[in-house]
């Protein structure tokens, strides 16, 4: 008789439920609250009760956690020295979404070896969370995998729903329940009204399959989230941090009733790929937001490392250089340092939001 189900299936193996990996790597009192106190500061930006900027910065991926606590640690202590100008949270993201086929992240394959011990991933990816919220640096992230939210979710404080998922009605679904404010970006092709749908969208109630805390496929109900916004990356044809774009944006969300926030992503299509322009785009974009009191801008992100560049996976793992991203160029830490001190006077001089 013909197989009629899991024809093309190896295998299939059942993954620990969310409240047990919870129960094993809590999150404590002090991390509890960097956690809520960072989605607090990120809502009072997007509501505009709050004149700093919001800043994410951080590796393109996540690879090795060593080398992303040693980041941690160095944005902590800037993240303090900052505080009065900038909400500063590191992007944390374990998910890539891949064009074709390529390593998937840390969740999917953490030993970088085509294992994809997906179990091994998302307990350390909880643990670095854990760790980085720990030193009292809330955390940012992309949710691509619609069930990963259950196990590491309430370690963030700050979501992404990418380029390539934004038109996707399921993630359109999952940001309506998710506990964080949340930016989505603009299409590949640089279309904005993509992400405006999803924003919409995001801000109504839905109810769609999801899993429990003990693992259980479940309706889930969710009642709609009001803290979205807008990410201009970039698109293929051309970039979209001159004024010109970031003013019609903010004309656009006005337009579809939604508050006139906005982040640039310096990276991705905005810098055409090379990770030395985001130092452009960061100055350009501070420049407009200096110049302009009314300007929609209310965050910048950063793909930056401890290391400048990128590297392939070599056959040997033992051979990879500590603190270079595998997948997109990063910036160094150091310039990352000094374009970071360049918000002090970004953010006070002459510029308030209007009444």
């Amino acid at each position: 008789m013909s197989q009629v189900n899991d024809v093309r299936v190896r295998s299939i193996q059942r993954m620990v439920a969310p409240r047990e990996l919870k129960e094993a790597l809590p999150l404590g009192a002090e991390a509890r609250e960097t956690v809520l106190e960072g989605r607090r500061a990120v809502e009072r930006i997007i509501q505009r009760r709050d004149p700093r900027l919001l800043v994410i910065a951080g590796p393109c991926s996540i690879h090795d956690p060593t080398g992303a606590l040693e980041y941690a640690r160095r944005l902590v202590a800037l993240r303090r020295e900052l505080a009065p100008h900038a909400e500063i949270v590191m992007r944390v993201y374990f998910e890539k979404p891949r064009t074709v086929v390529g390593w998937k992240g840390l969740i999917h394959d953490p030993h970088l070896n085509g294992s994809r011990d997906m179990g091994t991933g998302i307990r350390l990816a909880r643990e670095l969370l854990a760790e980085i919220v720990g030193m009292g640096l809330p955390t940012a992230t992309e949710f691509l995998d619609p069930l990963v939210p259950q196990f590491i979710a309430d370690l963030v404080s700050w979501a992404a729903i990418g380029a390539r998922t934004t038109e996707s009605q399921t993630h359109r679904e999952l940001a309506s329940g998710l506990s964080m404010p949340v930016g989505f970006k603009n299409g590949t092709d640089g279309e904005l009204q993509t992400a405006l749908d999803a924003m919409k969208s995001a801000r109504h109630p839905h109810s769609f399959l999801g899993i429990d805390q003990e693992g259980f496929t479940s309706v889930v109900h969710s009642l709609g989230n009001p803290l979205g916004h807008l990410v201009l990356r970039g698109g293929r044809a051309r970039t979209n941090f001159d004024p010109g774009s970031i003013a019609d944006a903010g004309m656009r969300l006005r337009r579809e009733g939604m508050p006139p926030a906005l982040m640039v992503d310096c990276s991705h299509a905005n810098s055409g790929k090379e990770h030395a322009r985001q130092e452009f785009v960061w100055r350009n974009v501070l420049a407009q937001r200096r110049a302009d009191p009314e300007s929609p801008v209310i965050g910048l992100m950063l793909e930056s490392y401890l290391e400048e560049g990128r590297q392939e996976v070599p056959a040997d793992r033992a051979a990879l250089r500590p603190g270079v991203s595998v997948t997109d160029a990063c910036i160094g830490w150091d310039e990352t340092a000094e374009l970071l001190r360049e918000l002090a006077p970004a953010a006070v001089a002459g510029w308030a939001w209007p009444d």
